[in-house]
């Protein structure tokens, strides 16, 4: 029996696996611990990943290559805009993910290339290289996680940093498509020069007379339009005459800073393109403002032009140049001499042209060949006209921003002063008109919402504009050109509404742009009006 028992218990095998599992137990247990502590660390590297990703975001944001840029940009990063915590690290350092030392771990570069492959640094204390800081790289401190289980096998804590590089994309948007060939591109004092650069500030209060371009090949002096992707002559019309203009922007991310852009411009002459422009002054034509938008005038629409009394507004032809709606006076502001002042009364006289250009060609004094004008508008004849006699001038404020505040007052000056004292500088004429007695109306009749200068009142000022510079003839502008550089963009003010003036149209065509020069457009603002532009900046990651 007890043989038996002998043989049952050597023979039995149900216990055999207890020595395998024995032998498995302790890497079974130093797998769990590192599959465990693994999952710990993966999570910390996202933390720390995700804390610079954010750090080099908000440093990005400050990167406007100006004076002071550097400094905010490592303000920004060190927690001034964001604040970055670790959950699962463990190393007793605390909860917030930090950069400590701002010379090692912020370091800033000039373009993308140099920002992907981290060559040609920038230190963060090179703070005079300003204009050269455009991308920052950003490391945080090194943390720990300290192991759970895999002490087993002896290895007690894991070390991870992380790194991110980020810069800022800008673009400007709410484009107006019109160019101009660069007035200065065929000057004498340009001769052989390449590239010739457009000086707004010394041309600030200039009038310039810009006439249709196509054909061929574009002028200096010729305008245009631009091509922006929005349904060729009648996406055109929509961007001149809208006040939410369609179109793309216009990416400025690795642009030259000589040539802040490259546009396409729009083939062949939009014939109905002065028409929109005109909207901005009450006047609508049959082919002014294109269906699906609002094309308001300006709250300061005067104008050389008026209108009877008891016309009905969008009845008929009543908004329209037209006998029965916008005329000229009987007795216009037609000037035959540019070497004097205008005597004889004016009907009703709007912002005018600069004397050298209001006559007609051939006039004494007359400048109707070059583009630009010198400034000298006739001041006296205008304010006799609108202002009571012994009206000083001298009350109309300069703008604080001139070039040279020492300079006669420009147009544009004198517009946004009657604007802002509207009640009294911006009455019709004459007093008591009734019926279909002509009368001017420089607050507009016939548009459904006027805008005004002032951005308390309403958002962009309609008789502004921003138009893109271009060297035509270095680029041999014609037709759909693309990729055509930018050589600057100008604010001008539009002086007056574009009709045919005088017998055989000797004084004004209705194919003619005139504007003022109000100065270079500051494209170095970002999320505010410039102008009519807007330029757009959002940070985002390089790597």
């Amino acid at each position: 029996m007890r043989r038996a028992k002998d043989r049952r218990f050597w023979s039995d095998q149900s216990g055999a696996v207890a020595a395998t599992y024995a032998l498995a137990i302790i890497p079974l247990v130093a797998i769990l611990g590192l599959a465990f502590d693994y999952a710990r660390v993966v999570g910390m590297d996202s933390e720390l990943q995700a804390a610079a990703d954010q750090a080099a975001l908000a440093g990005a944001t400050q990167l406007t290559r100006s004076a002071g840029s550097m400094e905010r940009a490592v303000a920004a990063i060190q927690g001034g805009l964001v604040s970055n915590s670790t959950l699962l690290s463990n190393d007793g350092a605390g909860g917030t993910v930090a950069i400590t030392d701002a010379n090692v771990q912020i370091v800033f570069y000039d373009t993308k290339a140099d920002a992907e492959a981290g060559t040609n640094p920038i230190a963060s204390t090179e703070t005079g290289r300003f204009s050269e800081a455009g991308f920052v790289q950003v490391t945080v401190d090194t943390r720990a996680a300290n192991y759970a289980f895999t002490p087993i096998v002896g290895a007690l804590q894991g070390q991870l940093a992380a790194s991110a590089v980020a810069g800022v994309g800008s673009a400007l948007c709410r484009i107006p498509p019109l160019m101009i060939c660069n007035p200065d591109e065929d000057s004498p004092a340009n001769s052989g020069v390449a590239n010739p650069d457009f000086d707004a500030a010394s041309r600030v209060g200039f009038g310039l007379l810009a006439k249709p371009g196509g054909g061929s090949q574009w002028t200096p002096g010729n305008y245009g339009y631009l091509d922006l992707g929005a349904n060729g002559a009648v996406g055109v019309r929509q961007a001149l005459g809208w006040d939410g203009p369609p179109g793309q922007c216009l990416s400025q991310s690795g642009v030259d800073t000589d040539e802040p852009a490259e546009v396409d411009t729009q083939t062949g002459n939009i014939a109905s393109g002065p028409q929109a422009i005109n909207t901005r002054f009450d006047i609508y034509e049959a082919q002014g403002c294109v269906n699906g938008g609002t094309c308001s005038p300006a709250l300061n629409s005067r104008k050389d032009m008026m209108r009877a009394v008891d016309a009905t507004p969008s009845t008929g032809n009543s908004c329209s140049i037209h006998n029965t709606g916008w005329q000229a006076p009987t007795n216009p502001y037609y000037p035959t001499d540019a070497t004097v002042d205008y005597t004889a009364p004016i009907g009703s006289m709007g912002h005018p042209r600069d004397k050298c250009h209001a006559v007609r060609d051939g006039d004494p004094g007359n400048c109707r060949n070059n583009p630009f004008g010198d400034g000298n508008w006739d001041r006296n004849a205008y304010f006799a006209t609108h202002f009571p006699v012994g009206f000083n001038p001298g009350v109309i404020p300069k703008d604080p921003n001139a070039p040279n505040p020492g300079a006669p007052l420009t147009r544009h000056e004198v517009y946004t002063w009657e604007e802002a004292n509207q009640n009294t500088a911006l009455v019709d004429t004459p007093a008591g008109a009734t019926g279909s007695q002509l009368t001017t109306r420089n607050r507009p009749v016939c548009g459904p919402q006027a805008y005004g200068w002032n951005a308390a009142s309403a958002p962009v000022d309609r008789r502004r504009m921003t138009v893109a510079v271009i060297n035509c003839n270095q680029h041999d502008v014609k037709g759909n050109s693309k990729d055509v550089p930018v050589r600057r963009w100008v604010d001008i003010f539009l002086v007056q509404p574009s009709v045919d003036r005088g017998p055989g149209n000797t004084y004004t065509r209705k194919d003619e742009i005139y504007v003022e020069i109000i100065g270079e457009t500051d494209i170095s603002r970002s999320g505010a009006p410039i102008g009519p532009l807007i330029r757009r900046d959002v940070p985002y990651l390089v790597k």
